[in-house]
């Protein structure tokens, strides 16, 4: 690893999710974190709704199982984050008022650090119910690292990717529920984002089924080249770690051969074309 910018080992904890529990999947959070703490991970990261699951059937029932923030269970995980030194990026359903939003918060030693609201919503699950983020999208400083956050059905969406890069960051992240028939985004998604952006991204899926929905796991890690640097199976709770050197994220022009085949995919762009980009969609 190079010495000019902070380093950082991330985790993604692949795990099964009971709808509904939250102490269970509290305590199954706590005790992927301890794990990933021993292996030496700085920032671990938990999939989309992991602290109560995705399939709920109403916003009443899904309002039932949100929390405010802070709330029980990020003042819990503050505990256990400062306990051991570590930063955690869990998903959650969180309630503002008579708001209901897909969130997923950094958690650090020092307590609730940011959240981000999922934007972008598909008609399944519990995104039929909550109400979409407004707020943009946005930097966390982890170990000097810079993080930034979006969630599963985002990811689709490479203007969230490419935003992200455009503000700076290092690391991508991206909590996820993919179920069956996502196949291709688990596979080619992660180092397709990471490699156009010329940035890590990882992304936490979880396993197990759900009210008749089958979760695909294949969390991944990929470096600003595009290589994946850690994966999980299918259907199997793991752990995967990949270290984080944010010089080689932050190095964006790349030569092959000096003066023959160099290239620069944030600074090579031309936006005076992307207009069409910012026109509202229209059904076909």
């Amino acid at each position: 690893m190079s010495h000019d910018a902070p380093t950082l080992r991330v985790a993604g904890v692949q795990m099964d999710v009971e709808l509904g529990d939250l102490a269970k999947n509290r305590a199954r959070i706590l005790e992927g974190l301890n794990q990933a703490a021993d292996a030496n991970a700085q920032l671990i990261v938990f999939p989309e709704c992991a602290l109560c699951g995705y399939g709920f059937e109403s916003r009443e029932e899904a309002f039932a199982h949100a929390e405010p923030l802070p709330g029980p269970s990020t003042l819990t995980l503050a505990e256990a984050c400062a306990r051991r030194g570590v930063w955690a990026i869990v998903g959650m359903l969180e309630q503002e008022g008579d708001r209901l939003y897909n969130t997923c918060v950094l958690i650090g030693p020092t307590g609730l650090v940011g959240r981000y609201r999922k934007i972008h919503l598909p008609f399944m699950g519990v995104d039929r119910f909550t109400d979409p983020g407004t707020d943009p999208f946005a930097l966390h400083e982890v170990e000097g690292v810079r993080v930034g956050m979006h969630i599963c059905y985002d990811g689709s969406f490479p203007e969230s990717g490419r935003v992200l890069t455009l503000l700076g960051a290092d690391l991508l992240v991206l909590p996820t529920n993919w179920p069956v028939k996502t196949e291709c985004a688990a596979l080619h998604m992660v180092p397709c984002r990471a490699f156009e952006n010329v940035v890590y991204m990882i992304a936490v899926n979880r396993v197990g089924q759900e009210r008749g929905t089958t979760f695909i796991g294949r969390s991944s890690v990929a470096d600003p080249d595009g290589r994946v640097m850690a994966t999980a199976g299918w259907d199997s709770e793991e752990l995967i770690l990949a270290d984080i050197d944010a010089a080689k994220a932050r190095r964006k022009r790349l030569v092959r051969i000096a003066g023959k085949h160099e290239v620069d995919r944030i600074g090579d762009r031309r936006p005076a074309f992307y207009g069409e980009l910012n026109r509202p969609a229209t059904s076909p």
